[in-house]
């Protein structure tokens, strides 16, 4: 047998095996390339910081308050996720709006529009509160992570999340931490499908999800306040504003002046659909995980829900293993994102007061100050786990501090973003900034309660 011959029979599997995938791959193309799909990738292409954003909101923290709402009262209160959808929306667009105009940060331009005072109250107080909310969002991932795992210690858990969620940060350009953070958030369909799984009303969901009910008990304003409080967060503004400037420094434009070129029609469309999103996405998670605790626990007389890790627990005996096991998965999941979105948030806010160099585009070495600050909450966040702070008492506080300060904010945010010398035509129209200030009156209005309920 010649040599040829052989090298042809040798040859021959590797050939066909390149054809067969090169069929297979033409196939897939023509597959994926027809229209629906292709609307659907540039639909998800178009999704990044208002996606994150809104999922962020979802936090363990967050899980533990719509767990109690749906636990305590039902269904009476699922109306609240369709009231809060545009004010958060309205909210944080203004924000991004900011970011893509401006080419800053939102603590760059309170520092360079207002008295440096304000700007430092907001800051610290906002430092503060991610600092406690951190803490809180640590403690209940690694109560998920013993739900799934019995046998390691809570605090082992503690740490192993603290230490991921700084690496990743520190360590992780931001191409692809973004990215990370994009497809984390598809981590909150975990609650959507615990819902789906179980045998709701769904006639007596809707009806309650469309019709607003109120007692307005001393704890029902108490817990309307802690919804609206962790829906409508400050940090949630900084880092919006934050990550609209880094997709820009991402795309190349290095410099504030380069940012401050003409924000484009196309590029606040896009913004708007992502951040429009998001924000869905944050309601409708809320929507479900109310209805799955309000369908399973409260009609089970199971009221007494403190943490997210509670609400998995009891849903266990009612709802089923699966149920239980997505409930527990979305704990540490949220957390993984919010908790460096809390992290950043501040170290965002603490760098553009001082002027100090910062953006997780960074590397490390060249902006020490910034990734201190997010290294330096994580640690303090973590302590708090191990000096017997209740958890429950440290978003109490949390939601305090944020309710002091988001009016605040929020009056600082419609004024720069109707400001037509700052964002020239891109300032807000007038539904934009009636909305806006309604929005200022009922977070005031609702962290006055929430005060006056605590006092008493």
């Amino acid at each position: 047998m010649s040599d040829h011959l052989i090298e042809d029979i040798a040859t021959a599997p590797s050939e066909a095996l390149e054809k067969t995938m090169d069929a297979s791959s033409s196939f897939f193309h023509r597959l994926f390339d027809k229209k629906p799909f292709k609307d659907a990738e540039e639909y998800w292409e178009t999704l990044g910081p208002g996606l994150t954003t809104g999922a962020s909101d979802d936090d363990p923290s967050g899980i533990a308050t719509y767990s109690q709402t749906g636990a305590r009262y039902g269904f009476q209160l699922l109306w609240l996720a369709a009231f809060t959808f545009p004010l958060m929306a309205v909210v944080q667009e203004m924000c991004a709006r900011i970011g893509l105009v401006t080419g800053r940060g939102l603590a760059a331009n309170i520092r360079s529009h207002y008295p440096t005072w304000v700007l430092y109250l907001c800051t610290s107080l906002l430092v503060i509160a991610n600092t406690f909310n951190i803490g809180a969002d640590l403690g209940a991932m690694a109560e998920g992570g013993t739900l799934l795992f019995p046998t390691i210690p809570v605090g082992l858990f503690v740490v192993f999340f603290a230490v991921l969620s700084v690496t990743l940060q520190i360590f992780t350009t931001y191409a692809r931490y973004a990215k990370y953070l994009k497809y984390l958030a598809l981590v909150l369909l975990a609650y959507v499908f615990s819902a789906l799984m179980m045998r709701l009303d769904w006639g007596d969901v809707l009806t309650h999800a469309i019709v607003p009910t109120m007692t307005f008990s001393r704890d029902q304003i108490f817990l309307v306040c802690g919804i609206l409080g962790t829906t409508i967060s400050p940090y949630l503004f900084f880092w919006q504003t934050s990550q609209e400037v880094e997709e820009q420094i991402l795309q190349g434009k290095t410099t504030v002046r380069e940012r401050r070129k003409e924000t484009s029609d196309d590029d606040i469309r896009k913004m708007r659909v992502d951040v429009w999103s998001g924000m869905l996405v944050s309601n409708v998670v809320m929507f479900f995980i109310i209805a799955a605790c309000a369908g399973t626990l409260y009609t089970h007389g199971i009221t007494n829900i403190v943490t997210a890790a509670d609400a998995a627990l009891a849903l266990r005996p009612i709802a089923g293993e699966y149920a239980y096991l997505l409930f527990a998965v979305g704990i540490i999941g949220t957390g993984m994102l919010a908790v460096p979105v809390l992290a950043g948030s501040a170290s965002y806010a603490l760098s553009e007061s001082f002027g100090w160099k910062q953006g997780l585009y960074r590397p490390f070495k060249s902006a020490h100050a910034f990734y201190g600050v997010i290294i330096l909450s994580m640690l303090v966040g973590l302590g708090l786990n191990f000096v017997g702070l209740d958890p429950i008492k440290a978003l109490v506080w949390s939601a305090v501090a944020n309710g002091m300060i988001a009016p605040v904010i929020l009056f600082l945010i419609i004024r720069i973003s109707g400001n037509h010398k700052i964002m020239g035509k891109r300032a807000n129209g007038p539904i934009a900034s009636l909305i806006g200030w309604a929005i200022v009156g009922i977070m005031s209005l609702a962290g006055s309660a929430a005060a006056v309920s605590m006092l008493r």
